[in-house]
């Protein structure tokens, strides 16, 4: 194999990958056998036609498709070790050459990593967060345990009130006339939830049990029954059942059924713990993402297409991946969503290009900084992970590669730029 390389615009490279007559002749042959079996001739049994005999009948073009793609793969993987280049993109092939007796010929258009040249990353301006809990904060956390323990009673001798949970029945008409389904019998409905059209609910406050009461709604111009769009309904409904939360008392005895803890104090302490801690861990990433974001501002790169096309698909796949572990499939998204591939795609590329600009930059910060990683620092890690798989530290490490070390030595490293960023960062 022969390797060209020519360096185009944009960040961008070709590579013109030469392949011998030889080596074309062998993925030719390995064509031919493999599709053998599902060619016949009149006068030949299926599988034992003769590959020159097979190709003046065909032409001799039959089997390049397969031959060119047995070959491509290979030797592309071998022009990418060899170029030396650092190729961030999917290639882009074009066959130049094929035919028998002659070298087999192929480009590959590739985006390359871009240069950066940095500007200010140091001084910048991020803003202060504060980690004080006021009382009201946490009063509405334990406001939001008492919803979730709760418990649903029956009520009687009193009309609806917000946020009870009533069964009715109800049917809908339109100029007098029932329309199709607009009829519900025995059905639960919490006031206040906006589950029905805007407007419904509310009507239903103050309705008594067995006391038929007329809702009157209009259709929200874009309903997605578009015969009902934009009209005048009036419901009849009749309330049968009404229920109410029943929130538990904010004790000692709630505190103890709810948490590990004994008293209420001790309950809300925690809380309050718990909402200082989020909001420094929520604050420091607001600050590295500031930072970031204005490194990324001062310096300049100049990105391929291709290099951002490749991490929206990569996007593109992984949500792929989310999705199978539903049980959907990307064809079962794209029916329910009327999404398409393409519109998947553009949708991720401001994502994409936001991903490559921060670690590029916070790359090239790794190289300026001469920031390194410790055998120590990187030993920890492998604990870490070693824990989190459940096996033995020696064995992690033996199952990955050299490349896999040496980016999981970059993560630790562009993780130690972000940290410096924001020290030498000013809070405003």
């Amino acid at each position: 194999m022969s390797l060209q390389v020519e360096n185009m615009e944009k960040n961008m490279a070709k590579l013109t990958i030469e392949v011998s007559a030889e080596e074309l002749e062998k993925a030719l042959q390995g064509a031919y056998l493999k599709q053998k079996n599902k060619i016949s001739l009149p006068g030949f049994r299926k599988g034992k036609v003769p590959r020159n005999m097979i190709e003046k009948m065909y032409g001799v073009e039959i089997f390049y498709d397969d031959a060119a793609n047995a070959l491509i793969p290979e030797h592309y993987a071998k022009a990418y070790d060899e170029s030396g280049l650092e190729i961030v993109s999917q290639p882009t092939i074009n066959v130049v050459q094929i035919e028998k007796g002659k070298p087999f010929i192929f480009t590959a258009e590739v985006a390359v990593k871009p240069e950066v040249t940095l500007g200010e990353y140091k001084g910048l301006e991020v803003d202060k967060y504060s980690n004080r809990v006021t009382q009201k904060e946490i009063d509405e956390r334990l406001a939001q345990e008492q919803e979730k323990n709760a418990r649903t009673v029956a009520v009687e001798g009193r009309p609806v009130q917000d946020k009870d949970e009533v069964v009715l029945d109800f049917e809908g008409f339109v100029d007098g006339v029932a329309f199709e389904g607009g009829k519900g019998e025995n059905y639960s409905l919490t006031i206040g939830s906006g589950t029905f059209i805007p407007g419904f609910e509310e009507q239903l406050i103050g309705a008594e049990p067995e006391k038929e009461v007329e809702v009157k709604v209009t259709f929200p111009e874009e309903y997605h029954a578009k015969d009902l769009a934009g009209k005048e309904a009036v419901f009849k409904c009749t309330v049968h059942e009404i229920k109410a939360k029943e929130l538990p008392e904010l004790d000692d005895e709630f505190a103890a059924e709810i948490s590990e803890f004994e008293t209420l104090d001790e309950l809300k302490a925690d809380i309050k713990a718990k909402i200082k801690e989020k909001k420094v861990n929520d604050g420091k990433r607001n600050q590295e993402d500031q930072a970031v974001a204005k490194a990324v501002e001062n310096a300049t790169m100049e990105i391929p297409e291709a290099m951002i096309d490749t991490q929206a698909r990569q996007f593109v796949d992984d949500f792929a991946r989310r999705l199978q572990a539903q049980g959907l499939t990307m064809e079962q998204y794209a029916q329910f969503t009327g999404m398409t591939l393409d519109k998947m795609m553009e949708e991720f590329r401001p994502q994409a290009l936001k991903r490559i600009q921060t670690r590029l930059i916070l790359e090239a910060i790794v190289k300026a900084e001469n920031i390194e990683v410790s055998e120590e620092r990187m030993n920890e890690e492998f604990e870490k992970m070693a824990k989190a798989y459940q096996m033995e530290t020696d064995k992690l490490k033996s199952l990955m590669g050299e490349k896999e070390v040496e980016q999981m030595k970059m993560d630790i490293a562009v993780q130690d730029a972000v940290t410096l960023l924001v020290d030498a960062a000013v809070e405003k």
